[in-house]
């Protein structure tokens, strides 16, 4: 493989537009690769209203066709697997979906071989659904191309809790030249499954654009951030419950999202006298949460089997403590001597105190903060993850030549 890689990128979430948030670090992988020297293109569902080809910051999109414009609601909206589980249509989406994937991942490797200038490296995100229907397609298109698999946190716990899932997943990270995790929790939760398929921790990278410049003066800041889907393995009810203990009276509270459970949590903050506390914010671009990060004391973070947790990178880049339940891949980013805590999961007085004591420990929380945004900025930069990613596509190609020499 040349300095200057062809990759393609298969995924089910990619950005409709400039600002959107499904998928965003897809998009930022890929443009920063680019800027790299890489060329990137990417497949990803169609949705009603959006073209079948596209230029978003510089990277070529193609939208796959898998069903009427009325039928494509599957892809983008957070809530694929709700969909699915819901009915039958939902599944037959889902197979239509996998089904088109396939083949136009086919027909663009080989037109690309045709044309003479191959594809080096296919870039499949998340194993399930993208990686999946690739499976087997380079034995059947002999075209060859190395396969990189990565892993964001819903497939992983797709297969977690599925125990009929785990052949199907061993057998697809078993096609894979590299695996790789956005965090150690869920390269250590796919080795338990798949054991024979080494999995590498390589986050994704954050907009940094945003982060870098601090306002000067600084904000006054109050209360407390939660940002995310309003469900249950987002943990917003812990934090509810936490607000309603007597060490958090008065607190001001920020909830930035939206999801199925939107209508009990409101009900919920009713019933535990929370209501004039608590500030409901539909879902907002990052350029409209940095204000809100920047202005809040702390950022509560009680999810259950996070991937990684990039609400927790986003607010340590603007210098904001995070308290977080120790799950999933947040103890990969929160850390106690740089101002975050964690807490046991599940454990709403210890969640609730910790809260306080960030934010009577405000001018520590400060100091700390700042270390944790220059080790955020230096860790989550679009540059250090095309760079990682630059790596791992080289040790692809030689785990491939490597292969075709031993078959």
């Amino acid at each position: 493989m040349s300095g200057s890689p062809r990759v393609l990128f298969v995924t089910h979430n990619a950005p409709r537009y400039v600002g959107d948030a499904a998928g965003s670090f897809v998009l930022r992988l890929a443009h920063a690769l680019q800027q790299q020297g890489a060329q990137v293109d990417i497949l990803a569902p169609g949705a009603a209203g959006l073209a079948p080809h596209e230029q978003l910051e510089g990277v070529s999109i193609t939208r796959v066709r898998y069903a009427d414009d009325q039928d494509m609601t599957l892809a983008y909206e957070g809530n694929m697997a709700e969909l699915v589980r819901a009915s039958w249509r939902g599944k037959r989406s889902l197979v239509q979906l996998m089904l088109a994937m396939r083949r136009t991942t086919a027909r663009t490797l080989d037109a690309a071989r045709r044309a003479g200038m191959p594809y080096d490296i296919v870039h499949a995100h998340w194993w399930f659904p993208a990686a999946l229907s690739l499976w087997h397609l380079r034995a059947r298109t002999a075209v060859g191309t190395p396969l990189v698999i990565t892993m964001h946190g819903s497939d992983v716990r797709l297969a977690e809790r599925t125990a009929p899932a785990h052949p199907l997943m061993r057998a697809v990270l078993g096609e894979a030249a590299i695996r790789t995790a956005v965090s150690s929790w869920l390269a250590d939760t796919a080795q338990r499954i798949a054991p024979a398929a080494p999995v590498l921790v390589s986050p994704m990278p954050v907009d940094m654009r945003l982060f870098r410049e601090k306002p000067v003066p600084p904000p006054p800041r109050e209360g407390v951030l939660f940002v995310g889907r309003l469900n249950a393995q987002k943990g917003i009810a812990d934090l509810l419950d936490a607000m309603a203990r007597p060490a958090l009276a008065g607190v001001p509270l920020h909830v930035v999202g939206d999801g199925p459970d939107r209508a009990a949590l409101e009900a919920r903050a009713r019933a535990a006298g929370l209501e004039h506390r608590i500030t409901w914010h539909r879902v907002l671009s990052q350029s409209e949460l940095v204000p809100l990060y920047r202005a809040a004391r702390v950022v509560a973070m009680p999810s259950r089997a996070e991937g990684l947790g990039l609400v927790a990178v986003e607010a340590q880049l603007c210098g904001t403590p995070v308290v977080a339940y120790a799950d999933g891949g947040l103890p990969d980013v929160v850390h106690p001597d740089r101002g975050g805590t964690l807490v046991t999961v599940g454990d709403i007085d210890a969640l609730a105190r910790a809260i306080a004591l960030t934010l009577e420990n405000a001018e520590r929380a400060e100091q700390l903060g700042a270390i944790a945004r220059e080790d955020m900025l230096a860790r989550f930069s679009p540059e250090a993850a095309a760079q990682r990613y630059l790596r791992h596509y080289q040790d692809a190609r030689g785990h491939d030549t490597h292969r075709e020499h031993d078959s």
